[in-house]
């Protein structure tokens, strides 16, 4: 009888995949590491009986790293980063999981990865691989591609195996191999720099990434934009009118001018026509609140950190564990469209219990079934984030609040838009416009279960065309311009996402790294402020003459790794391109890296600190 040896991505996935496998018979036995078991039954693979043997993995096995003739922090050595050998080791506390694998290697004829579908899970995959195949050369090698842990999704993955993804595997490790040679000669040179010239931060380490940099990058912009921003004052009109004892603010149609003098002679010819205003126009028209697109990993991102006030990495943690227990799909996707074969029924219906937001999952199935508005991404490997099954609040205490979110949105994107009625009525007065609008809702749609955002009704009073008001009041309203807000961790993702910082999978450990590094922080209305060492950092290579904190270098970076998945680029020739481009900007920072202290020291001389 064939030997199958099965190794997900964490111990969870692997207990669940091998329950479903085994229709619950799996019998569990301790590996090596105490925290990932293995998992023994039998199943069909490719026709035939076999006995399965499933286990996991912790993440990543293996660190890229230099040898230890490399390892020494020293100035006279530090650009030979950019060309010196690498190489692979076992992580310190993967050993035990690496036994286990040995182990069960010897006794297999095939391997079958099951690790997340995605970039770096293939290069997990291949991590295994090379830890196995060292072990038995023989081993027949699959890869299970899904994207939910449910019966049917394993199924259909077991039955229709592939081979690894190497174009993955490559894109992984270039970019691995980068950010290894430029993160260690620009942390070394910034750290022994500064711990030389600045005794204070001896012992500090000032890392660099090309990820962390141009996110800070975006704080500081943002940061320097509000300092400088000089307000100007403006002035408008505002009309007023009452009716039915409702207060109605009619806005001007020039909105706001930057000159008193202007807006007071507007002033004067109104106030000349004695109050009187003439209404030339009353519309009613239909208004819709478009129900949300289907759930993609920077949406969701975006959405844990503005609703539910907790940080991206934390989301994403969340929903990792609620996929592993097969609560969701897979959380990291870069698609906005359900697959047409993807039967959104069944999933609408199993939420029809909920005491939360049953009687809305039974109303659209009542109203013809799931209805969703798509949009125009796909990474054509996993759908949109959803839910798979119902829970309740006691099966998952500590995930709730991330399963209510992906139900609620989930539920609302299959329903029916919010509809109602705008009211418009615009008045002249002196041949100066002015306009009022309301709303009444007609159908709250969506909005019945999307309880993170609100839709207003908004009545205007009755008026006729043509009738003329007799006591319209128009007084000048004076003001300034107000600087833009700090950016939020939504604004700053949206940011990340729209110039192509790291991937969906990667921007709140980006985010979390210049928080960890002390180079900026959240104030107390969660909006991001830099410290002295980030503005000094940002300052000191523009100086330089190389805008690092500008995300160019590396949104080209991240295309070209898209490339190398496509085939239209190899490994060699993007890290050849790369490690050129880079040990030139590094020349240049090496012989000016004295601006660097001399900025801090500025920074640090200031009083106060950065406001928060």
């Amino acid at each position: 009888m064939t030997r199958v040896l099965c190794v997900a991505e964490k111990n969870d996935a692997a207990k669940n995949i091998a329950a479903l496998l085994s229709r619950g018979t799996a019998q569990r036995t301790e590996g090596r590491s105490v925290y990932n078991k293995i998992y023994r039954f039998n199943c069909q693979f490719r026709g035939q009986d076999a006995q399965f043997a499933m286990t996991s993995v912790s993440g990543h096995l293996l660190n890229l790293e230099f040898p230890p003739a490399y390892r020494q922090w020293r100035q006279e050595s530090i650009r030979e980063l950019f060309e010196a050998p690498v190489q692979r080791n076992i992580n310190q506390t993967m050993q035990g999981i690496e036994q286990t694998l040995v182990e069960q290697s010897r006794l297999a004829q095939v391997l079958i990865l099951w690790t997340d579908c995605d970039r770096e899970g293939e290069h997990i995959g291949a991590e295994i691989v090379h830890v196995c195949i060292r072990q038995n050369p023989r081993l027949d090698v699959y890869r299970a591609r899904f994207s939910e842990i449910t019966a049917p999704s394993v199924y259909r993955a077991l039955q229709n195996v592939v081979r690894l993804d190497q174009r993955m595997v490559d894109a992984v490790d270039c970019r691995t191999e980068l950010d290894l040679r430029i993160g260690a000669a620009f942390t070394r040179l910034q750290s022994l720099h500064l711990q030389t010239a600045l005794p204070t931060l001896q012992d500090g380490v000032i890392s660099y990434g090309s990820c962390q940099f141009p996110t800070l990058g975006f704080v500081v912009e943002r940061y320097k934009s509000i300092k400088e921003f000089i307000p100007e004052p403006f002035w408008r009109l505002i009309g007023r009118h009452t009716r039915a004892n409702q207060n109605v603010e009619f806005i001007w149609e020039k909105i706001r001018l930057f000159d008193r003098d202007v807006v007071n002679m507007f002033l004067q010819e109104c106030r000349e026509a004695r109050g009187q205003a003439k209404v030339v126009n009353v519309r009613e028209i239909p208004k819709s609140r478009w129900r949300p697109l289907p759930l993609d990993t920077v949406e969701f991102e975006k959405l844990v950190s503005r609703k539910l006030r907790i940080s991206s990495k934390e989301g994403l943690a969340s929903a990792e564990r609620l996929y592993q227990k097969g609560f969701i799909s897979y959380p990291r996707t870069e698609t906005n469209i359900f697959p047409k074969d993807l039967q959104l029924g069944p999933l609408v219906e199993c939420q029809g219990n909920s005491p939360d937001w049953g009687p809305f999952a039974v109303d659209i199935m009542q109203r013809g079934g799931p209805n969703p508005r798509n949009g125009r991404k796909t990474d054509e490997a996993h759908p949109p984030i959803h839910p798979l099954k119902a829970a309740t609040r006691a099966e998952i205490t500590r995930d709730w609040a991330v399963y209510e979110l992906i139900v609620r949105h989930f539920l609302a994107c299959v329903s029916r838009d919010a509809t109602g009625k705008e009211s418009t009525v615009e008045v002249v007065v002196a041949d100066e416009n002015f306009k009022a609008t309301g709303l009444m809702i007609e159908d709250k749609g969506y909005l019945e279960v999307w309880k993170y955002d609100k839709w207003s009704d908004k009545i205007l009073p009755k008026y006729r065309i043509n009738e003329v008001l007799k006591d319209f009041d128009v007084t000048m309203n004076e003001s300034r311009t107000t600087a833009p807000l700090l950016l939020s961790e939504a604004d700053l993702i949206a940011l990340m996402d729209k110039h192509g910082i790291g991937t969906d999978a990667t921007h709140a450990e980006h985010i979390e790294k210049i928080q960890t590094r002390g180079y900026a922080q959240l104030n107390q209305e969660r909006r991001f402020i830099p410290g002295f060492l980030g503005l000094a950092l940002v300052d000191a290579y523009n100086e330089m003459g190389y805008e690092m904190s500008k995300p160019v270098l590396r949104s080209h970076l991240e295309a070209q790794l898209v490339e190398i998945c496509n085939g239209t680029k190899t490994k060699a020739e993007v890290l050849q391109e790369q490690v050129r481009n880079y040990k030139t900007i590094f020349l240049t920072a090496e012989n000016r890296i004295r601006v660097l202290s001399d900025i801090l020291r500025r920074y640090l001389a200031q009083n106060p600190r950065p406001a928060r």
